[in-house]
């Protein structure tokens, strides 16, 4: 699609949506960020780097500052599963709320169990009212595995006796569009870690709607609300990889974006935490990085306040945001080597060693490429949407 004819269309998008009536009372998302002290020079200077992340040209940046305004107009059902509110916590725990948390703060949520002040069967009458209210029209937001099958008691939920899995499918039905926040959602997470006693699996799993994940442990608050401006620009699902992960967002290595790869390209490498190559910034490979094998944006959108993340902190990516992670990245504190790695293509060699790794020899082995080269090729049907 020409660039030209996106704007039409994204345009005509908000034009729609500008049309309905807020949801609420609360305040609109623009006089809020101006009483938080927020100046529009400052809010566009976000909606610019938001434009950047999701793959648009920066004259794009208006529609997207318009989009975050319009954020209110669209009902939003968050669910709990089988988790540690790890990921709403992300959005939540801040010293200085920054412009996704305000937004996510002010967004039309009609049902978050930890947000919310309805308890017992008024917080069960309020989940079931807002599917009814606004059936085919929410976004329907999930956090946790899910305990399924003959385990789904595990998770049962209220007074009325329903279990997770139950709410979940009966949320997905009539849903506009389904997230799955977080790995535990989008992949099971630890709940589904061996042996998985709850049976815990997927959102995926329990619904036969596409379901986008928006995996981390956690996820950067930045995925979350962008994953969400996508969907209010364009109405529909982003491009997605093998994992139904946002190409925007998950689309390269944490070994692509490294502030450490210089070092693994000369063969610069930690033999131990606290050695001098710790101490000197090498690369983390050796002592357990799964950056070569892991597809997230942390480099860039960084944790705590965005000020750091693990691989700068001096510890290696554990590859949170991979399938089955705990299960088959560990141990965390040793490389990967010449085990077997599962991709959606079969096991693959995970390839050479650090050991083997000098200046000038990166191209014939270097960490990751056979299943780098494998994944990057899979051309997932609903990426020419856009």
């Amino acid at each position: 699609m020409k660039t030209t004819d996106l704007f039409s269309r994204l345009s005509k998008r908000l034009s729609s949506l500008e049309k309905l009536p807020k949801l609420d009372d609360k305040k609109s998302i623009p006089s809020v960020l101006e009483e938080k002290g927020i100046n529009r020079r400052e809010f566009m200077k976000w909606a610019g780097a938001m434009t950047a992340m999701l793959a648009l040209p920066a004259n794009f940046t208006p529609l997207v500052a318009k989009a975050a305004e319009l954020s209110d107009r669209l009902p939003i059902i968050w669910l709990h599963m089988a988790e540690c509110t790890g990921c709403s916590e992300s959005l939540l725990r801040t010293d200085a709320p920054t412009i996704d948390s305000l937004i996510f703060d002010y967004i039309s949520l009609e049902y978050h169990e930890t947000l919310m002040a309805a308890a017992g069967w008024q917080a069960e009458h309020n989940l079931e009212s807002a599917i009814e209210r606004y059936k085919g029209q929410y976004i329907l937001m999930v956090e946790g595995g899910i305990p399924s099958g003959e385990n789904s008691f595990y998770l049962t939920i209220g007074g009325h006796g329903k279990t997770g899995e139950q709410n979940a499918k009966e949320a997905s039905e009539h849903a506009a569009a389904i997230f799955a926040i977080g790995t535990c959602s989008s992949f099971g997470g630890v709940q589904a870690a061996m042996p998985n006693p709850t049976g815990a699996v997927a959102l995926s799993k329990v619904t036969n709607k596409t379901v986008i994940n928006v995996p981390g442990c956690p996820p950067s608050e930045k995925n979350i609300v962008g994953t969400l401006l996508h969907f209010i620009l364009y109405g529909t699902l982003p491009a997605l990889d093998a994992y139904n992960r946002p190409k925007w967002a998950y689309g390269l290595r944490i070994h692509d974006l490294c502030e450490r790869r210089g070092r693994f390209d000369a063969g610069e490498f930690v033999e131990e935490f606290g050695d001098e190559g710790a101490k000197k910034g090498y690369c983390l490979y050796k002592v357990g990085c799964k950056g070569p094998y892991t597809f997230n944006n942390c480099s860039k959108n960084k944790f705590n306040s965005h000020m750091s993340w693990p691989i700068q902190a001096g510890h290696g990516c554990i590859g949170c945001s991979e399938p089955d992670f705990w299960d088959t990245m560990g141990p965390f504190e040793e490389p990967v080597a010449d085990r077997l790695y599962d991709t959606v293509f079969g096991g693959l060699g995970a390839d050479a060693t650090a050991d083997k790794i000098g200046v000038g020899l990166l191209t014939v082995t270097g960490i990751g490429i056979a299943a780098h080269a494998a994944i990057s090729k899979f051309k997932n049907p609903k990426e020419d949407e856009e």
